[in-house]
């Protein structure tokens, strides 16, 4: 089942995102294994188009806990760069 996880960064947060990228990208790479597919992620930017002010998540999981377990666990989480993030059911049509 696909879901949009949506996690804006909470105010002052790019120096701790910077700080667990590599932490982050790992952790991305490791769910691969664990049956977590990232269809598609990325940082959500400011309209500069460099400054990252959040994440954007497309996975296929099997529910909406295993979508939200994805997202508790990441480094990004677990370091408090998030705001509560928007976690939502997806059907995809086009694409």
């Amino acid at each position: 089942m696909l879901f949009v996880i949506h996690a804006f960064d909470k105010p002052g947060a790019l120096a701790t995102r910077l700080a667990h990228y590599d932490a982050h990208k790992a952790y991305l790479a490791q769910m691969e294994g664990a049956g977590i597919k990232t269809v598609m992620s990325g940082p959500l930017v400011e309209d500069d188009g460099q400054t990252m002010k959040g994440s954007m998540f497309l996975v296929d999981v099997p529910d909406r806990a295993a979508a939200e377990s994805f997202h508790r666990n990441d480094p990004f989480f677990k370091a408090g760069v998030w705001q509560p993030a928007i976690i939502t059911a997806y059907i995809k049509r086009v694409g």
